[in-house]
């Protein structure tokens, strides 16, 4: 592990630490690796990126090069309505090495933004190809999809590791974004481009009294947050204090 001056190694607590939970998926089995996150004393989850990194990359890679080429995948994508990196009709992605020349066709669509990294560095070397696993995981939790299994299936043996703390943050985000706005808001904040629209919103599956307590706190403070209660204001700071008292 790498250890940068001035670094912060850790996410502040907070940072959620809620363990993923179960269902099928056609042809993948559970994953055995260990549980995302840990806790700190007090039940404040520790996150350590430089562990999590490598993880993270490889979910990306297994995605690229495995997943996407398979038949559950491209039938789970087909019905939630996403595009996987080797349909994009804007420099498609193969594999974890790069994408291939552009295609054309009846179906083919220009992506208003662009979804992948440089391909070569200055000196024209090959780098590998850098693709977000976000909105796949944005759109299998808000169309109920976002199970053990299918989890596994898109991201690999590392997925809790690797693509569970993101994992829980969409999940908390997305009880975040029903509780601010109406049903066609969250939707139109989901959607992707007019090809890849959100077909249904689900309600958040599989839901523990954790996950829920968890989003109340930090929903607390980002209410206290709008009235400036930060820092020396800090609902907890006045609470220790009158405790001091």
């Amino acid at each position: 592990m790498s250890n940068l001056p001035g670094f912060q190694t850790h996410f502040p607590a907070g940072y959620p630490a809620f363990h993923p939970r179960g269902g099928a998926f056609p042809g993948a089995a559970s994953s055995s690796s260990g549980e995302s996150g840990s806790a700190e004393a007090g039940g404040a989850p520790q996150f350590d990126i430089f562990e999590w990194h490598p993880a993270y990359q490889s979910c990306q890679r297994f995605f690229l090069d495995h997943a996407q080429y398979e038949t559950g995948v491209q039938a789970v994508a087909a019905l939630i309505n996403i595009c996987l990196p080797f349909q994009w009709t804007s420099s498609p992605i193969t594999n974890a090495t790069g994408p291939q020349p552009p295609s054309s066709g009846p179906a083919a669509y220009n992506l208003p933004w662009p979804r992948s990294g440089p391909v070569s560095n200055s000196r024209g070397q090959p780098v590998p190809v850098w693709v977000s696993l976000v909105p796949y995981i944005r759109r299998l939790v808000i169309t109920g999809m976002d199970t053990v299994g299918v989890m596994h299936g898109f991201f690999g043996d590392d997925w809790r590791k690797g693509v569970g703390p993101v994992h829980e943050c969409e999940r908390r985000n997305y009880l975040f974004a029903a509780k601010s706005v109406g049903w066609a808001k969250v939707k139109y904040q989901y959607d992707m481009s007019p090809h890849e629209a959100v077909p249904f919103l689900k309600p958040l599956q599989n839901v523990q009294l954790a996950e829920i307590e968890g989003a109340e706190k930090t929903w607390s403070q980002w209410l206290a947050m709008e009235d400036w209660m930060v820092g020396p204001r800090a609902p907890e700071v006045d609470e220790e204090a009158r405790r001091e008292a």
